[in-house]
């Protein structure tokens, strides 16, 4: 008796919403998910969606021109990026199969073939039999049973169609096809080598801040994603941080936070200009699985929290605003955490009273070489705020004009008509004021950032007349001050600023 591989209770997606069928093939047997063809197996990831399929297998060739093929390739590879080598070989042609056995595949290759209808009355069990010829495929099946024409609904009556055969051009594997040239008869390694899109790796970190030790604990991990439509079994997996030509994807940056690039390198094998991170032991990547792997565990790494607000030019709130609170530390090799760091997100974790760790916020974070200073944004504070207003600002003439256009027209070499514009150089006084409150028991700093100070390129001439604390010129357009707040009280400075706008 011949066996029956049936497929259970299928949507055909592709044919029609309502068509709910199972089927049946008879001549073969669903692949064992554990069962594979791959050989010694290497897989490099990038971070943009892009990997190196490196795949060494033990075949049996024949002399002269022959047909092999390798089942179990990744079905995003990129054909044109194959790259294969057998001693004593030449490749001749190249194909890849990648129309997959499915239901739905079955249905549609099976137009204009016949098969079977199994049908069963959900009230006496009784089974029927019926020969159809499949007609068509498109919003729906259509099938042809004797003189009627039927089209497979969704009633909810159990209905599956037994297929004779698989259609040759039907794989249950993505399968790699190649017709080589061989030299002499026997078996030898044989190696593929291919790009794939459907695989990829991002970083997440879990730090632990202690904020009265002023110290983080971070782990590093990796998550791997595979949508490739291929397992691939006990890999030799390597990472790659980087984003090469060709990957797609970039790097991110920050979303709220600051990062000063460091200028150490890292304890970490290169290749070109890209840290690679290898993962320790072989591991099975599966196919629609997330892994995660560890790469990084670091304790006590000297931290700080860090309370801040930037202000823009000419900012007037109307109410005040809460602060950023944000975490600071390093990724140098003393003092810090001792690593580059691949792009992806922190988390950060703070224990309460009860010494259980409990979130207070997240930010990203690009490629970070070895020795940055990092400052994140976990979220705005509570307690503190700050308002910013401008409290006077009046226009400062001068006594003198600037010509600032003057152009001749000239014809035949000689000047026949000149022209020349004059308009006032105005200044303007602005005194800004900022408010700063603070609800917490205890005393903090605040630093506070005033930007938009660089505007235009007739602008450049600006000072700072006066200022109630000293102030840090941070860049041309920013002046950052560190501002003291007692525990449960208000903070309120000047700064006078002169400018051309």
């Amino acid at each position: 008796m011949k066996s029956e591989t049936i497929f259970r209770s299928f949507k055909i997606a592709a044919l029609s919403a309502t068509a709910l069928v199972s089927a049946s093939v008879s001549s073969q047997s669903v692949p064992d998910p554990d069962e594979t063809a791959q050989g010694d197996v290497s897989v490099t990831i990038y971070n943009s969606n892009l990997a190196l399929i490196q795949d060494v297998r033990q075949l049996d060739i024949r002399q002269g021109r022959s047909r092999v093929e390798f089942p179990d390739v990744s079905a995003s590879i990129r054909p044109q990026t194959l790259s294969f080598y057998a001693p004593g070989t030449t490749i001749i042609e190249q194909n890849f199969d990648y129309d997959l056995l499915t239901p739905t595949k079955l249905m549609e290759k099976a137009i204009g073939q016949t098969v079977t209808l199994l049908r069963t009355n959900p009230a006496t069990g009784f089974e029927t039999r019926e020969r159809a010829k499949v007609l068509s495929t498109a919003g729906g099946v259509v099938i042809q049973i004797g003189d009627r024409i039927e089209v497979l609904r969704d009633d909810g009556l159990p209905v599956r169609v037994i297929f004779d055969r698989v259609p040759p051009n039907l794989r249950a594997r993505p399968t790699l096809s190649v017709n080589v040239d061989s030299s002499r008869a026997g078996s030898r390694p044989v190696s593929l080598r291919y790009l794939s899109s459907g695989l990829g790796w991002s970083s997440d970190y879990v730090a632990l801040y202690n904020e009265e030790g002023g110290t983080i604990d971070m782990q590093g991990w990796v998550t791997l994603t595979n949508n490739t439509g291929t397992t691939f079994h006990r890999a030799n997996t390597l990472l790659v941080a980087g984003n090469p030509n060709g990957g797609g994807a970039r790097g991110f940056g920050s979303s709220r936070g600051s990062v000063r690039p460091g200028t150490e390198s890292a304890d970490r094998e290169r290749l070109g200009d890209f840290y690679l991170y290898p993962i320790t032991e072989r591991t099975t990547i599966a196919n629609a699985q997330t892994k995660q792997v560890s790469f990084l565990d670091v304790q006590g790494v000297p931290a700080r929290k860090i309370y801040e607000r930037q202000v823009g030019w000419l900012a007037n709130d109307s109410d005040p605003v809460n602060v950023t609170s944000a975490i600071a530390f390093s990724s140098s090799r003393d003092q810090g955490l001792g690593d580059a760091l691949p792009a992806g997100t922190v988390r950060f974790y703070q224990r309460d009273s009860q010494g259980t760790p409990q979130f207070i916020g997240e930010n990203r974070i690009g490629h970070t070489p070895m020795g940055s200073e990092l400052t994140l944004a976990t979220g705005d504070a509570f307690d503190i705020t700050v308002q910013a207003e401008v409290e006077k600002r009046e226009v400062i003439t001068s006594d003198e004009w600037e010509r600032t256009s003057r152009f001749r027209v000239i014809e035949d070499g000689e000047i026949v008509r000149e022209y020349t514009g004059e308009r006032p150089k105005k200044y303007y006084r602005t005194v800004m004021r900022y408010t700063l409150t603070n609800a917490k028991d205890e005393a903090i700093e605040v630093d506070l950032t005033q930007s938009g100070l660089n505007r235009y390129w007739w602008a450049y001439d600006y000072r700072v007349v006066s200022e109630d604390i000293p102030g840090e010129q941070v860049n041309f357009d920013r002046r950052k001050w560190i501002v003291p707040v007692p525990a449960e009280g208000e903070r309120v400075i000047r700064v006078t600023f002169d400018t051309r706008y």
